[in-house]
């Protein structure tokens, strides 16, 4: 069965066209619907323009384009589809389209239509495919460059709008910060060896006494020529070791009598502009740093109150941002940043690994060998739960993150000493009556300030509001479900955990029993 109708959602418009061919049509196999395709001639005897209704503007081709990505049919697209598809209570109509959230849309509004996707049907695929080609050619009303040019304006228009709305959230500099931090690491370390091997040639023991690279490099700068150094440096030599007078004095020592040879004056000037360079390059590391741990405070509180600043801003760079570590489930958080072991387990029927990038927590650090793994799916529960808090709440705050921590320093605890850990909802509960007591109200703000429109709003911008009102209250309901869900589960869980770490204590004691009367059996006999 393939479809009656197509959909073709362009930049200029939508297009309804119709399938010419019959369901037990030979043409109507994927071969020959694949080979047909190819030519424009052939092509277009398969289908027939029914209607074709172009965009007034940009704008509007902006609002459908942003409609259609969120899998929405604008009241634009429902209006075509109402006035070309045929109503019949006997046969439904069936309709191709390219995503199945719109098709599920439409479906939806028009009882009377049936919907095929180019998932469902490979056929649907290839016809939608012939008019993406072949579609200047088909829409006569339109000259063959007029699709080219509005689908650069609109793509253009489209990603400033993304972008924008990613700039809100600002975890894309969050991203970019990560990912220069770990590349600073690399070059840091490699230019301060660098420095080290070149300077050595003129003061060979300054490596035995300044043992850290960038530190060297610094050491390295400030003196210079070693001839130069004298006991009156002493004191602003000892600030670059940590104020330590004793190693200052015996570099001093060790310059006076030094085995390294002399350098030209030319040569020491590049070694000192060298030096300069690791010394610079290690400062701006140090405040990206912290740019780093400003930004998550805004962005990501409580993801990093919980996991801490890099190894959060590290997630959600693997994850892509802070919307995609949110929609993540627990168990891909625990095991993000370690897919090829992931899929070399699968492929070789081996060991799935335990943890991804969460096992640079310090968490999984205090935790025992035979616990790591336990701890590593506690911690990405409450990592999930703590990236869901911070993506869809309004004020930041590390309320939650800090109760989050607190249920995994209790959980280890349990782990190693049998004390029983609070219970997910009490935690949560107090966390949110500590944010609610820090909100201020004002009393005289009301609800008609929400729904006051300026002089010259629309009907359908109105409209538009309402329809958006609707679905967020839908959203919240959704999410509030969601969230009752995921609490009932966590506590079931620790319940669970409770009960199988007393299990096993109990089965500990109970063969440690069998063993003794073993024994003092054995003993009785001899």
């Amino acid at each position: 069965m393939t479809a009656d109708y197509l959909l073709y959602e362009s930049s200029v418009g939508y297009s309804i066209f119709k399938v010419a061919l019959q369901a037990d049509s030979v043409g109507n196999r994927l071969k020959e619907v694949q080979e047909r395709s190819q030519n424009l001639a052939t092509f277009g005897k398969m289908v027939d323009l029914v209607s074709f209704a172009p965009f007034q503007g940009a704008s509007q081709a902006l609002e459908n384009a942003n409609e259609i990505s969120e899998g929405l049919a604008s009241n634009f697209l429902m209006a075509v589809v109402e006035a070309n598809i045929p109503k019949s209570k006997s046969k439904k109509s069936i309709l191709g389209v390219s995503d199945k959230n719109l098709a599920s849309s439409i479906k939806s509004s028009f009882p009377y239509i049936e919907c095929e996707t180019s998932e469902t049907s490979e056929v649907v695929a290839d016809l939608l495919r012939g008019l993406r080609q072949h579609a200047p050619k088909l829409l006569k009303q339109l000259q063959e460059t007029d699709i080219g040019q509005a689908q650069l304006g609109l793509g253009h228009a489209y990603s400033r709008a993304r972008v924008k709305f990613s700039v809100q959230k600002n975890d894309n500099h969050i991203i970019q910060a990560i990912a220069t931090l770990d590349h600073l690491e690399k070059a840091v370390n490699t230019f301060s060896m660098r420095v080290r091997e070149w300077y050595s040639w003129h003061f060979p023991e300054l490596v035995r006494l300044v043992s850290e690279n960038q530190k060297y490099a610094t050491v390295a700068l400030f003196i210079g020529d070693k001839k130069s150094l004298s006991d009156d440096k002493l004191h602003e030599l000892a600030a670059l070791v940590d104020d330590d007078e004793a190693v200052a004095q015996s570099i001093i020592n060790a310059a006076k009598v030094s085995m390294g040879r002399d350098m030209s004056e030319g040569d020491m000037d590049h070694v000192m502009n060298f030096a300069k360079r690791a010394v610079q390059l290690s400062k701006f590391r140090k405040s990206l740093q912290n740019y780093l741990i400003s930004k998550m405070s805004i962005v990501a509180p409580n993801v990093a109150a919980l996991i801490g600043d890099t190894v959060g801003a590290r997630l959600i760079a693997k994850a892509g941002s802070l919307t995609n570590l949110a929609k993540c489930a627990a168990s891909t958080v625990q095991i993000l940043g370690a897919e090829k072991a992931l899929f070399r387990a699968l492929k070789t029927k081996g060991a799935t690994p335990k943890y991804g990038l969460i096992y640079h927590s310090s968490f999984i650090q205090k935790a025992g060998p035979k616990n790591k793994g336990r701890i590593s799916r506690f911690l990405a529960n409450k990592t999930s739960v703590a990236a869901r808090i911070d993506n869809f709440s309004d004020a930041p705050t590390r309320a939650f993150g800090e109760a989050l921590r607190k249920q995994v320093e209790e959980r280890i605890d349990f782990y190693n000493t049998g004390a029983a850990p609070s219970k997910n909802a009490d935690v949560m509960k107090t966390a949110m009556d500590s944010v609610l007591s820090e909100i201020q109200i004002d009393p005289t703000a009301t609800a008609d300030e929400d729904v006051e429109m300026a002089d010259g709003v629309t009907a359908q911008a109105t409209d538009q509001k309402v329809r958006s009102k609707v679905k967020k209250d839908k959203k919240e309901k959704k999410e509030k479900r969601k969230s009752k869900s995921a609490v009932d589960e966590d506590d079931a869980e620790a319940e669970e955990e409770v009960k199988e770490v007393k299990k096993e204590k109990k089965d500990k004691k109970k063969r440690k029993h069998d063993d003794d009367e073993g024994k003092k059996h054995k003993k009785s006999k001899h």
